[in-house]
C-alpha cells in the first residue's frame, strides 16, 4: 500500500507544537506572592532590564534553590535601589570577564524600597560567573548609600527573602551570602577566591555571628 506524505502545513503545525513544548520545559514560570505577601510591608516596583537588551540580551532560565545576599559597596549620597535600577535597565554595569558583558541581579533594597531588575526565573551575573550561584540563586544587593538606614535595609531585606522562600519552597539553610560562592573568571578561568560580601554581615570575611543574627531575622519573618 503506497502510504501519501503529511501535507507541509501539518508538518509545519508538528514544528510548532514540539518548538513550543521545549520553550514551555525550559520555562519554569515566576512563582506567584505567597499567601502570607504582605504588599503594603514589602512593596515590590518592577524595573526589568529590556527584554533582549543589556543584561538580558541573553536569556538562560533557572529554577531558584538558593538566595544569595550581596551589599553594593556604593556609598555615594544617590545610590539607592531606584539609582541601581535605572543604572541597570539602561546597561550601564558592564562586566568584561563574565559570559553576558553585564551584571545583573534580581532585586535592590534600600531602606524604603525594593526594586526588581530580573525575573526570579532567569539567571543573572552577580555571584559566580558560571557557577550554582548565579545557576540557581535569586540575588538581592543591599543598599549602603549616604543616608540609608542599614537597621531598615537588613529587615527590608529579611522580608524579602522569607517571601522568596514561600513562592520557591528555599530553605533557610539556602540563603546565603556571596561570600559563599567560590569565583572563577569565565573568559580566563582565574580563581578570584571568595568575596566578603555583604562586608557588613561577615566576621573576619567568613559567616558568623552577624549572619546567624540575620538568619534569624529572616526566619522571624517566615
Amino acid at each position: 500500500m503506497k502510504i501519501k506524505p503529511a501535507p507541509v502545513s501539518l508538518l509545519l503545525a508538528c514544528l510548532v507544537a514540539v518548538g513550543a513544548l521545549l520553550l514551555s520545559c525550559a520555562a519554569t514560570p515566576e512563582a506567584p506572592p505567597s499567601a502570607k505577601f504582605n504588599q503594603s510591608s514589602i512593596k515590590i516596583t518592577k524595573a526589568l532590564i529590556p527584554n533582549g537588551r543589556f543584561g538580558r540580551h541573553k536569556t538562560r532560565f533557572m529554577r531558584p534553590r538558593y538566595i544569595t545576599i550581596h551589599s553594593t559597596q556604593n556609598f555615594g549620597g544617590g545610590a539607592d535601589a531606584r539609582t541601581h535600577a535605572r543604572l541597570l535597565q539602561r546597561g550601564g554595569l558592564k562586566s568584561e570577564h563574565n559570559s553576558l558583558g553585564f551584571l545583573t541581579w534580581h532585586f535592590t533594597v534600600d531602606d524604603h524600597s525594593i526594586y526588581q531588575t530580573l525575573p526570579t526565573n532567569e539567571q543573572g551575573q552577580h555571584a559566580d560567573y558560571e557557577g550554582t550561584g548565579n545557576r540557581k540563586s535569586i540575588g538581592i544587593e543591599m543598599c549602603e548609600n549616604a543616608g540609608n538606614s542599614r537597621a531598615a535595609t537588613l529587615d527590608r531585606t529579611a522580608k524579602l527573602a522569607a517571601e522568596l522562600m514561600r513562592r520557591y519552597d528555599i530553605p533557610l539553610k539556602n540563603v546565603v551570602p556571596h561570600q559563599r560562592w567560590e569565583r572563577i573568571r569565565f573568559d580566563d578561568g582565574q580563581n578570584l577566591g571568595r568575596k566578603n560580601c555583604p562586608h557588613f554581615l561577615m566576621t573576619d570575611g567568613k559567616p558568623g555571628p552577624k549572619w546567624n543574627a540575620f538568619l534569624a531575622q529572616v526566619k522571624g519573618h517566615l
